[in-house]
């Protein structure tokens, strides 16, 4: 098993420097910038080097924001929290802050992650493969505020809104204004790790992911965990709102019938950090292949690597991960071939449910959950 130090001291050992997609070397140190995908709402997608670390900094996290960026005084702000509870509750930062803080290291990805990828092209944002980033995040366990609360028996679903709001102009549109809200059953709210977090790693929340209060839903998909959160609804039915049915949602199909399911837990996924696509590397020589796999609700028990185009496959190295639910870095060390030519290289990962990376896309996913392997061509010359 490969440790964070031995995982850079590998890296530097590799012959050439670690040369990635939007030109940045890791070895030189160079600023990395992220890529903007919008000014409004604020898109900015990780530069695929930073994915090498294993925590990302707060300054290259991946941003997916969907109307413009509500700007709230923490000081004002409150909580609000109703529907089937006890006792309805109005909690400020400072009552939060006082609360027993937790801080869980997480793995969050954009449900439309890598759509660039996809032939033919779909609607959405065309993210590249950096709308992933993992993070340490602090704040009090969800299920400790509605306790405070008091959940009834007859709560099925909670319901997170955030402050930002707009008006949905492409199809199917929203009839006037709405804010981003989605919900959890019962049973995800409840686990401990489900955060209202005030902190991104060891700063006060930056404005674009959320402040001065976000949630952070482990495993699932970045859509659930929301930003500028002002208000929390237990409810005693299945919520059904715009961004839980007509939008980040799939299809699935059961005994030939087609249903509408929303959109939750993360897939199996593995990416190649490098070499990037189009990178030259030296004809029979050693390379190290890099990158990282994550798994959602469970863990990533196997990294697969085929230098020939899927034809073949051999063992990864793992690193020891930095959480449960944080992605997990591997390598493998590839003698590249003798002759020059076009090489592809694939990477599929396997979680600890025995679920393996799919080779093909599953067009039940709509424009969403694109997990399946990545292959990355090279030039051997």
């Amino acid at each position: 098993m490969l440790t964070r130090r031995s995982f850079l001291t590998a890296a530097t050992a590799t012959s050439t420097p670690l040369l990635f997609g939007d030109g940045v070397s890791l070895l030189a140190n160079e600023p990395m910038r992220r890529i903007e995908r919008s000014a409004s709402p604020v898109l900015l997608e990780t530069p695929i080097a930073a994915l090498a670390q294993p925590i990302t900094p707060n300054e290259l996290h991946y941003v997916r924001n969907h109307f413009p960026t509500p700007m709230l005084d923490g000081r004002t702000w409150r909580l609000r929290v109703s529907g089937a509870v006890e006792r309805e509750l109005e909690l400020s930062l400072d009552d939060l802050r006082r609360m027993t803080s937790r801080t869980v290291t997480i793995t969050l990805e954009c449900a439309g992650n890598s759509r660039a990828s996809l032939e033919p092209s779909v609607r959405g944002v065309q993210w590249g493969n950096g709308a992933v980033s993992t993070s340490e995040w602090t704040g009090v366990s969800l299920i400790d505020v509605l306790n405070r609360a008091g959940l009834r028996g007859n709560a099925v679903d909670v319901v997170l809104e955030g402050a930002d709001r707009g008006e949905i102009t492409a199809e199917p549109r929203t009839p006037g204004v709405i804010q981003f809200a989605r919900s959890l059953p019962i049973a995800k709210a409840r686990q401990q790790d489900v955060l209202l977090a005030y902190r991104m790693r060891n700063a006060e929340l930056p404005v674009n992911h959320g402040f001065p209060l976000r949630a952070i839903v482990p495993g699932w998909y970045g859509m659930s965990s929301i930003k500028w959160l002002t208000r929390i609804v237990v409810t005693d039915r299945a919520y059904n709102g715009y961004f839980q049915s007509l939008d980040y949602s799939i299809f699935e199909r059961q005994q030939g019938i087609v249903t509408v399911t929303p959109l939750t837990e993360m897939q199996v996924k593995s990416l190649i950090i490098s070499p990037v696509a189009r990178h030259r590397v030296a004809p029979n020589s050693e390379h190290r292949v890099q990158g990282v796999a994550w798994a959602g609700e469970s863990a990533v028990r196997r990294v697969e690597i085929s230098v020939d185009g899927g034809r073949t496959w051999a063992d990864a190295r793992l690193e020891i991960g930095a959480g449960t639910h944080a992605w997990r870095r591997w390598d493998h060390v590839w003698r590249t071939p003798a002759q020059a030519g076009r090489v592809t290289l694939m990477a599929r990962a396997t979680d600890a449910r025995g679920n393996v990376q799919p080779m093909q896309r599953d067009t039940d996913r709509r424009n969403y959950m694109i997990n399946h392997v990545l292959p990355v061509e090279v030039e051997v010359r």
